[in-house]
């Protein structure tokens, strides 16, 4: 089974390099955020609060959930892992979009349950041939929203009669890791879609927009029976003190985090259009990257990004994931796009 591959980091080129390569956001910590962390560092000798209690109660408080529907994990990751631990195994299926995240073929992998993978249709999720796909012996469906790498999303009408068609018996899980870079009022938000639908799961993070990718903290929205068979699956103490405290920190100070996220979402646009103009087909992305289909020439491209001091995400044969950084980053990967032969 291959091990995930993490986003590479280019070499400096000219004293500067850029990471561009996993979507992590541009910005430092907040003050307000280091301080939390640095005053719980001082107490790294005691293991955490394994129920996040604290974490718990102000997610549940933000976003206007009971609280017994909120289970925490190693981000989201970690929590679509206790996910499927919990109800994938062999002879089961777990049905997927792809390409969407690397992750899910190896997380489904592991507990032996068989990938059904779907195709993208126009880069975007053929929710009809998913819901085609599903049999009795499908367990979890997810749903990546937006889909990451390609950065489309699914609408509102169109996920709700997706969801009309999924058996009762059958987990559908919202992966919506980038949802605050969502700028499409089409698409629904997964915890009001949710309440009604006991199938229905949705993953967070306060890895991307609310840059914490290095303290390692996301969390799932669910029914009861479901969150309480994620929080089983979580390996104990997988949340540590400092990601408990600095995700309390960051919903407090969410309104200004969410001012950088709004920068991003600016550059978002100005890179895409730039690529336009330059020729390149870009689809709409409501995430922090772009997408960029290049088949064979990928590896080529990526090639090129890296000799200039600047990693993307190739994924061979296909095309590249950019991530959006700050100004001066996104400046030299289009230089380096305008420069490139081949376009998508």
């Amino acid at each position: 089974m291959p091990g995930y591959k993490p986003g590479a980091t280019a070499q400096a080129v000219g004293g500067r390099s850029f990471k561009l390569s996993s979507n992590e956001s541009p910005y430092g910590p907040l003050p307000s955020v280091a301080k939390v962390i640095a005053e719980a560092a001082l107490e790294i000798n005691r293991y955490p609060d394994n129920g996040a209690e604290l974490l718990t109660a102000a997610i549940a408080e933000r976003f206007g959930v009971p609280a017994d529907h909120v289970a925490l994990g190693c981000g989201s990751v970690g929590v679509a892992q206790q996910l499927l631990a919990a109800v994938a195994e062999p002879g089961a299926e777990v049905i997927y979009a792809w390409r969407s995240f690397e992750a899910y073929p190896g997380l489904t992998a592991l507990t032996g349950a068989t990938s059904v993978q779907v195709p993208l249709r126009d880069e975007r999720h053929d929710l009809d041939a998913m819901a085609a796909a599903i049999t009795p012996r499908t367990r979890l469906v997810f749903v990546c929203n937006p889909n990451n790498p390609t950065g489309t999303v699914v609408d509102a009408d169109e996920l709700a009669r997706f969801l009309d068609r999924v058996p009762g018996d059958c987990l559908v899980v919202l992966d919506e890791a980038y949802r605050e870079y969502i700028r499409d009022e089409s698409v629904p938000d997964g915890l009001a879609l949710y309440r009604d639908r006991p199938n229905v799961a949705v993953l967070r993070t306060f890895s991307k927009a609310y840059g914490l990718a290095g303290l390692r903290v996301g969390f799932m929205v669910g029914h009861p029976p479901v969150a309480q068979a994620v929080r089983k699956t979580m390996l104990t103490f997988t949340v540590n003190s400092l990601a408990q405290v600095a995700a309390v920190a960051s919903l407090a100070a969410e309104d200004e985090l969410l001012e950088r996220v709004e920068a991003t979402v600016k550059e978002r646009t100005r890179v895409r259009e730039a690529l336009l103009a330059d020729g390149w087909t870009v689809p709409a992305s409501e995430a922090n990257f772009v997408w960029l289909r290049l088949g064979g020439h990928t590896s080529d491209f990526a090639q090129a990004c890296h000799a200039a001091g600047v990693s993307v995400r190739p994924f061979a044969g296909e095309g590249a994931r950019v991530s959006v950084g700050e100004p001066e980053a996104n400046d030299l990967f289009l230089a380096v796009a305008r420069a490139f032969p081949h376009r998508a």
